[in-house]
């Protein structure tokens, strides 16, 4: 992965970082790196999230998937946030055999869809859950264990789990002997998707499970204590030194739509990791070049508080465009839709630039198992790197937790603080 952060500067861009100012901030890069590679030495909970590409074992995932039923047309994947984005960022960028679909979420209409329009005895199902208490993992691999069962199918034959040592989750894996993978120590749940959690329903897939861990490996072997050295750092710093500046939103365009999933993987680790204590940015999800035609008149035009990253392959496959009749198409003729769409990417950075609006650009070398295992790894280097900076803990998500404990208590009917605050919430409908 390679990062163009002169978009970025001051004298290109209003909010910017002067020359000085970065010059000033790689010593604090410097001192960071030391303490996230101590943090990793010693396995630290979170800085142990980097130690992914080494340490997770390929061989025992696939001695797990080996285990479920044959033939495969559909993995579908029960989890949410972290347990469910690495998976679906993954397959969208990986060549699979089967179709790999997430159950990210508890809306009944799509998941009725869903589940009638699949062939259940040419499915299997991925549970994912650190805890095994999550309220809508749960909830779906019940609904599809239910759907299983109305279809004759034994559902035990055509489900993984990945999970911690104790839950619910471990329980029904014991007590159905449910091939079982453990979600790995030291990790939270968006940092995981270089382990059994986004692996498993990707080897399961038949996708290349290996390569994905070398992409991961090469994005290690870029760190390094300076940030002119190292892209995922440079990354990271930049996109700190604009938070300070104004620079509070953070729109991801990655102009292949294999990497759409990419965004929403960004947005929850951005978010979920550097939102804290008042500090942070808010992540935007946009697609080129789709998103040229809408979002970006506002960070063209808009208030000036966004930094707009731009990620392009250099290679990827392509399609020409036919010769056109209506001579007010000339401008078409002999060109492939890949250099329509590296055009659009190059036009939104410089119109970006042209109006002083400060834009990072990312590239990497092909959307593949290598490119996407790489692009993962190097941008959990740079929120590390940012929370570091930021001076906040990137590796909890206190306001997540609360929603899930009230969630949890409520359908218990229990009485907690966080119940009588959703009882007490005043409310203004207008009907």
């Amino acid at each position: 992965m390679d990062v163009d952060i002169a978009g970025a500067l001051s004298e290109h861009a209003s909010p910017g970082v002067a020359r000085a100012s970065i010059d000033r901030l790689d010593d604090r890069v410097a001192a960071a790196h030391e303490r996230i590679e101590a943090g990793r030495a010693d396995g630290e909970h979170g800085y142990a999230a980097l130690n992914l590409p080494e340490r997770t074992d390929p061989a025992e995932i696939t001695t797990a998937v080996d285990r479920i039923a044959r033939p495969i047309d559909t993995v579908l994947v029960a989890g949410i946030g972290g347990s469910a984005l690495g998976a679906a960022t993954l397959a969208n960028a990986v060549e699979t055999d089967a179709e790999v679909v997430t159950l990210d979420n508890v809306d009944p209409a799509p998941t009725h869809r869903l589940l009638d329009a699949k062939t259940l005895d040419r499915t299997a199902l991925v549970a994912v859950s650190r805890s095994g208490t999550t309220v809508e993992t749960l909830a779906n691999v019940q609904v599809v264990r239910g759907a299983f069962e109305d279809a004759g199918v034994d559902w035990t034959d055509r489900t993984l789990v990945v999970t911690g040592d104790t839950g619910p989750l471990r329980r029904l894996a014991d007590e159905a002997a449910l091939p079982a993978l453990a979600v790995p120590e030291g990790v939270p749940g968006r940092f995981g998707a270089l382990s059994a959690v986004g692996l498993a329903p990707i080897a399961l897939a038949g996708g290349d499970v290996e390569s994905i861990l070398a992409g991961g490996a090469a994005g290690d072997a870029a760190l390094a204590g300076s940030l002119y050295e190292c892209p995922p750092y440079a990354y990271g710093a930049v996109s700190y030194a604009l938070a300070q500046r104004g620079a509070t939103v953070s729109a991801m365009m990655p102009y292949a739509e294999a990497l759409e999933s990419f965004g929403e993987w960004y947005a929850q680790l951005w978010a979920e990791s550097l939102g804290k204590d008042g500090v942070g940015q808010v992540p935007q999800r946009a697609l080129g070049a789709t998103d040229q035609h809408s979002q970006l008149q506002c960070y063209r035009d808009g208030p000036r508080s966004t930094v707009v990253t731009t990620v392009r392959p250099r290679e990827r496959p392509d399609c020409p465009v036919p010769e056109p009749d209506d001579p007010d198409l000339a401008h078409l003729q002999g060109t492939t839709l890949g250099e329509i769409v590296d055009l659009e990417c190059a036009a939104t950075t410089a119109s970006l630039t042209a109006t002083d609006r400060p834009v990072v650009r990312v590239e990497i070398d092909r959307v593949d198992a290598h490119g996407i295992g790489e692009l993962l790894y190097c941008f959990e280097a740079a929120c590390v790197l940012a929370g570091e900076l930021f001076e906040v803990d990137a590796f909890d998500q206190p306001a997540v937790e609360w929603g899930k404990d009230a969630t949890r208590a409520l359908l218990r009917g229990e009485e907690t603080e966080s119940t009588r605050a959703i009882e007490d919430r005043e409310s203004l409908w207008i009907e």
